[in-house]
């Protein structure tokens, strides 16, 4: 629950790194959340089809309000594999984007300071090994 609420102070900071633990925790917690608020949808009558698409209004209001922070969080995970927050846009590809972007978010993160700020994992005093 700590990495969830501290991707939701740093809501719109699309600069630094951020940890795989971060970025996964942050991820399965609002997935839990998205599908409690769905059920509940369903419950309440709040959920409905318009053609083919459908829609629960709690859960859509949910999805709205951590679009930046899972977006921010999402660029911060590939900062600390030293990609570009940009590469995000490679979702946008069908199946293949998905699949980069999985394995982009499960790669470690390197372990000396890079382009987007000092390794999150190091200790205080520590001295990064270059290898």
């Amino acid at each position: 629950m700590e990495c969830y609420l501290k991707v939701l102070r740093q809501y719109a900071d699309f600069t630094g790194r951020a940890r795989r633990k971060e970025y996964w925790m942050f991820t399965l917690i609002s997935l839990i959340i998205s599908v409690v608020l769905a059920i509940l949808d369903g419950m309440l009558g709040l959920d409905g089809d318009i053609g083919v698409f459908h829609f629960g209004l709690l859960g859509d209001l949910y999805s709205l309000a951590v679009l930046l922070p899972t977006l921010a969080v999402g660029a911060r995970r590939l900062h600390d594999i030293g990609r570009s927050g940009w590469w995000l846009l490679i979702g946008l590809i069908p199946v293949i984007g998905l699949i980069v972007l999985i394995v982009f978010f499960a790669t470690d993160g390197q372990r000396q300071p890079n382009a987007y700020g000092p390794d999150p994992k190091a200790v205080p005093g520590e001295t990064a090994i270059v290898a």
